[in-house]
């Protein structure tokens, strides 16, 4: 774990012709933690037409005078509500900001860092070193700080490529690994000559990202034409998606489909010759039911660009005439009822939790006995 504490590093910044005011800012960092001076930040950014995203841990904060002239948050690798006072632009402060930011980042050893923004905002954040991946029109742009980082990852992708007339892919999160899971990847790699199946990355699920591969892997490890690939930040999951700036839920998931398929059609699945996409259906979670909806338009809708990717739909596992979900799991674990559990879940991820919850995981107890107070909301993941 990362603590974050607040530090101040002033930085004197020669003044600006055009400037009537002095310009030696302030820049102090401001955990997300801290609500006393976070009031000061969420002002700040409610007055430039921002929010907080929830994922956001740290602000880098330029103070003139005490006054908030400028705000950026850190949330894992991406660059968030970021900032700077009408008054300011236009006068290199941006660009400070950012460099602050990003030195933060790299401090701590995030490299690879990405922003989602405003289409208007594009050439501020590329005079910054961000390249663009992929936009929606009028809505977001996601930028990357690396000309060729995505290129290079579709390189090694296609180092795992297959031939054959049919080749598949799953994208999964696994939360945990249940029969649901596993009846999708058996009938999908019937279908296939070769199915390759890729594992949500972000852990912002009840079981961290290495225990999910680890569940996946054992649970598949009888399909010989299944590949599985690990995660990568180019899966991009719902919750690290911004809702800062565009606020309203159905803009911010049209906005979160259109730019993760994007990514998947137009580089993820020519490096691998993709062809089809598998999925279940959705009767629980609205918001997965409406992605599916959203894949027949922008992964099958004929382009220029890049070939289209068959969908493919199979109806939800069913035990007990009931849909067989990663979430029920999780509230049975619980509540410690281990004998409904077995009924929902593989020999092998069955195995897998019992040494989880053993005593020897004290992260998983914990988290167990806060969502018996409390129920804690895990990410709602597309592929849950």
């Amino acid at each position: 774990m990362i603590l974050l504490c607040d530090t101040t590093d002033t930085c004197n910044v020669n003044k600006q012709q055009d400037m009537s005011v002095d310009s030696a800012f302030s820049f102090i960092r401001i955990r997300t933690t801290n609500n006393l001076k976070m009031e000061r930040v969420s002002s700040f950014l409610n007055q430039m037409g921002l929010g907080v995203d929830a994922d956001v841990e740290i602000f880098v904060v330029a103070l003139q005078n005490e006054t908030v002239v400028a705000a950026g948050g850190l949330a894992g690798n991406t660059l968030k509500s970021i900032a700077v006072d009408d008054a300011y632009q236009g006068h290199g402060l941006s660009i400070q900001l950012l460099t602050k930011l990003i030195t933060y980042a790299y401090d701590i050893g995030r490299y690879n860092l990405f922003i989602f923004t405003k289409p208007e905002n594009y050439q501020m954040f590329h005079k910054a070193g961000f390249y663009k991946l992929t936009s929606v029109k009028d809505r977001v742009v996601l930028l990357e700080n690396s000309k060729s980082r995505l290129v290079n990852y579709c390189h090694k992708l296609a180092l795992h490529k297959r031939t054959g007339d049919k080749i598949g892919s799953i994208v999964m999160n696994a939360n945990p690994f249940t029969f649901g899971h596993r009846y999708l990847v058996e009938k999908a790699s019937k279908q296939c000559d070769w199915l390759h199946l890729f594992v949500v990355k972000e852990d912002r699920s009840f079981f961290t990202y290495e225990d999910r591969l680890n569940m996946i892997k054992e649970g598949v490890k009888d399909f010989p034409n299944v590949i599985i690939h690990p995660g990568s930040d180019y899966i991009i999951s719902r919750a690290t998606f911004p809702s800062y700036f565009l606020k309203d839920d159905g803009v911010i998931n049209y906005c979160h489909t259109a730019v993760d398929l994007q990514l998947f059609r137009g580089y993820i699945a020519p490096a691998l010759g993709i062809t089809h996409r598998f999925v279940g259906t959705e009767p629980i979670c609205t918001v997965t039911r409406f992605y599916n909806q959203q894949m027949h338009q922008w992964l099958t809708t004929p382009t220029l660009e890049c070939d289209p990717v068959n969908l493919v739909e199979f109806p939800r596992c069913e035990k007990e005439q009931q849909p067989v979900s990663a979430s029920l799991v999780r509230h049975l674990l619980f509540n410690n009822q281990w004998d409904d559990v077995q009924k929902l879940v593989p020999s092998t991820t069955l195995n897998y939790l019992k040494n989880l919850f053993s005593g020897e995981s004290e992260v998983y107890e914990l988290r167990c006995q806060e969502a018996r107070v409390a129920p804690i909301h895990y990410e709602a993941t597309l592929v849950n």
